[in-house]
């Protein structure tokens, strides 16, 4: 199978990839400025600590039904719209309400997903950018970094099962739940990989555009004033 084949080379790549990750920063792996964290950093130096339950639940109710969900949902809907995708749905307002509402649905459901598992593993799936600079160094780490997280034990990157589960997650419960019934599971991992890969790029987004003092994304972000840049953004 050529999908199987090509998720066991990437994973490889991934695994080979972490000790590199691991290396770019030894007393701080990565800038503390996360996806969607309210966490903040004092600067430079500065151990890995991990989010307290207090963030992951300011962090997980942002990310579920903050300001780039709603967007992500609305421009989604308005895609599908264009593409009367799945035609049964029709046009029109009530047809976008519902291309809406399923595309926020699966969302919620990533979400819970990602940060459920998370917590189950004790993995940290947030977002560190890069402490390096160059183009390319910084995309791959983006990429490697959606498909890893952090062991809220001592920070170490792993590989990161709830980071690849939770975009398929997501999509079987959008196909099997409120989707017409001709659509099955081939389109739901088909789903699944454009969440992925949208997740993906979303990362690499974000370590451009949110990163730095004044961050681009900065007006969608709610912090917790203690001294940083780490951001909840979702």
């Amino acid at each position: 199978d050529v999908r199987l084949r090509r998720i066991i080379i990437f994973a490889l790549w991934v695994a080979g990839s972490l000790p590199l990750l691991h290396a770019q920063s030894p007393s701080i792996p990565d800038a503390p400025n996360a996806r969607f964290s309210s966490r903040v950093s004092s600067g430079t130096g500065q151990e890995y600590t991990p989010p307290t339950q207090k963030e992951l639940l300011h962090d997980y109710l942002l990310d579920l039904a903050g300001p780039y969900p709603i967007f992500t949902g609305a421009a989604s809907a308005g895609i599908h719209m264009a593409t009367d995708s799945p035609p049964e749905w029709g046009q029109g307002s009530v047809a976008f309400g519902k291309r809406f509402a399923s595309s926020f649905g699966t969302g919620a459901v990533e979400t819970t997903t990602r940060y459920g598992l998370g917590a189950a593993l004790k993995e940290d799936t947030l977002y560190y950018p890069c402490e390096y600079t160059g183009v390319f160094p910084r995309i791959r780490h983006a990429i490697v970094s959606s498909f890893t997280a952090r062991r809220t034990a001592d920070g170490s990157r792993v590989f990161s099962i709830p980071s690849v589960v939770a975009p398929y997650a997501g999509a079987f419960t959008g196909i099997y739940g409120w989707y017409p019934g001709r659509y099955g599971a081939g389109n739901a991992l088909r789903m699944g990989d454009n969440g992925l890969l949208s997740y993906v790029g979303g990362n690499i987004a974000l370590e451009f555009l949110a990163g730095g003092s004044h961050p681009m994304l900065s007006r969608l972000h709610i912090t917790i004033p203690n001294g940083g840049g780490r951001s909840a953004m979702q």
